[in-house]
């Protein structure tokens, strides 16, 4: 059996640190990364660089974009309410 999950770190005014980051993980070892600031997910194992295609690694990417816009939303509901808007 194996085990897939996804580590996503929302933050908001922190310096020198990226607004969203996001991993994949398989088994305990990172496979992906994608950062609010280059916004591209990059493979972080070379079997999965090799087994996948450009069209795979342009989806994530789509995928962990619209995952920033949605966790900057739950950020900003969240500034709101506790009524931290700096």
């Amino acid at each position: 059996t194996h085990s897939l999950r996804y580590v996503y770190t929302a933050t908001s005014g922190v310096p020198d640190f990226p607004e969203f980051v996001s991993l994949g993980i398989v088994d305990g070892m990172q496979i992906d990364y994608y950062d609010s600031n280059t916004k591209r997910v990059v493979p972080k194992q070379d079997w999965m660089a090799k087994t996948e295609g450009s069209d795979y690694w342009e989806r994530q990417t789509q995928n962990s974009i619209a995952d920033e816009q949605t966790f900057k939303a739950n950020i900003d509901v969240a500034k709101q309410r506790f009524n931290q808007t700096g």
